[in-house]
C-alpha cells in the first residue's frame, strides 16, 4: 500500500484558538507523559533516599515533560503519513490538518531546546544531556531507524522510554549508580510486553502500513511466549534491586506480589493463544502499566519508612 503521496486531511475552516490550543498539546503524548511521572519522581525520592528539594523535583518534572513532548511531537511529524492510515492514530493533529508539518516541527525543535536549557540551569549537565539523548533515541533510532524496517522496534526503540530513570537519578546525585542502571534496564525488559499485547490488538491497523511490530508479523502462541519471557525477565530484575539499593519490605513484597500477577496475565495470554482462544490482549497491556504503576509507587514509599 503506497502512503507516502496520501495528502493530509486539511481543516474546512480556521480551528479556533482553544482547539489549537488542545492539538499541540496532543502533540506532546500526555498520556506517555504519565509514565514520566511515575517513573522520575520515585526514583528522585530513591535517590535521596527521602524526600528531595521539591523545587528540584517540579524542575526535572517540567523539563522531563518538556523533553518527552519534543520527542512525541517529532514522532508524529514523522509518522503522519501512516498515522492517516490508522484508526488508533487517525485524529491526531498532523492527520486532521489542525496543526501543519511545519507547526509541529517547530513546536518540536522548541521544545528540545527549551528542555536541554532548562535542565541544564535547573539541574545539571548530566540530566540535560541524558534528556537529548533519549529524545535521539526516540525519534532517530526508533521512528526513523527502526520502527518500519524490523518487528524489533519496540525492543531497542523503547530504551528511549528508559532515561527518565535516570535523568531523575542524575538531577539529585549528579551522577549514576547500580541502582539507576537496574531501574533503566527493568523499564527496558517491560516495555516489549507492554506494547507487543497493544501490537495485537491492532495488528490489522500495523499490517495496513507495513509497520512490523511483532503483534503483526507473529502469531498469538510466538507473542505470548515472548511476552513471558520479557515478563520474567522485568520480575527478575525488579527483585535485584532489593539487595543493592537496597530496599526494604515494601518493596520487596510489592515486587514479589504484583510481579506474580503481571507473570500470571502474561501466561494466561499465551495459554489461550495455544487454546485458540479470543487471546485479550489488552489485558496484558492494561496490566502491565499497572504493575509499573504499584511497583514504582512502592519505590517511592520505601524509603520514607522507617523499616
Amino acid at each position: 500500500m503506497d502512503i507516502t503521496t496520501t495528502p493530509v486531511e486539511a481543516p474546512t475552516s480556521r480551528p479556533s484558538f482553544g482547539r489549537t490550543v488542545r492539538a499541540y498539546i496532543a502533540l506532546t503524548k500526555p498520556r506517555v507523559l504519565e509514565l514520566l511521572l511515575v517513573t522520575t519522581v520515585p526514583v528522585m525520592i530513591l535517590a535521596q533516599n527521602g524526600l528531595p528539594n521539591p523545587w528540584l523535583v517540579l524542575a526535572t518534572v517540567v523539563g522531563g515533560s518538556l523533553s518527552a513532548g519534543s520527542a512525541a511531537a517529532f514522532n508524529m511529524y514523522l509518522d503522519r503519513d501512516i498515522d492517516a492510515h490508522m484508526e488508533r492514530t487517525h485524529d491526531r493533529p498532523l492527520v486532521t490538518g489542525v496543526v501543519s508539518p511545519r507547526g509541529a516541527l517547530v513546536f518540536a525543535w522548541t521544545l528540545a531546546v527549551v528542555s536541554t536549557v532548562w535542565l541544564w540551569l535547573t539541574t545539571n549537565w548530566l540530566a540535560a544531556a541524558l534528556s537529548v539523548t533519549a529524545i535521539f533515541f526516540y525519534v532517530v533510532i526508533y521512528t526513523i531507524l527502526l520502527k518500519r524496517r524490523t518487528e524489533q522496534n519496540i525492543v531497542w526503540g523503547g530504551i528511549a522510554g528508559c532515561f527518565p530513570v535516570l535523568i531523575g537519578w542524575s538531577a539529585v546525585t549528579g551522577s549514576l549508580s547500580w541502582s539507576a542502571v537496574i531501574l533503566f534496564v527493568l523499564i527496558f525488559l517491560w516495555t516489549p510486553p507492554h506494547y507487543w499485547p497493544l501490537s495485537m490488538k491492532y495488528k490489522d491497523q500495523y499490517d495496513e502500513v507495513d509497520v512490523p511490530m511483532l503483534g503483526a508479523t507473529r502469531n498469538g502462541r510466538q507473542v505470548g511466549l515472548q511476552v513471558i519471557l520479557y515478563a520474567w525477565a522485568t520480575v527478575a530484575c525488579s527483585l535485584l534491586l532489593i539487595p543493592v539499593a537496597p530496599m526494604g519490605l515494601v518493596y520487596s513484597v510489592a515486587a514479589v506480589v504484583f510481579g506474580g500477577w503481571f507473570i500470571y496475565e502474561s501466561h494466561r495470554l499465551y495459554n489461550r493463544a495455544v487454546a485458540g482462544a479470543e487471546a485479550r490482549p489488552m489485558r496484558v497491556f492494561h496490566a502491565s502499566i499497572t504493575y509499573l504503576t504499584l511497583l514504582f509507587v512502592a519505590i517511592a514509599i520505601d524509603p520514607l519508612l522507617p523499616f
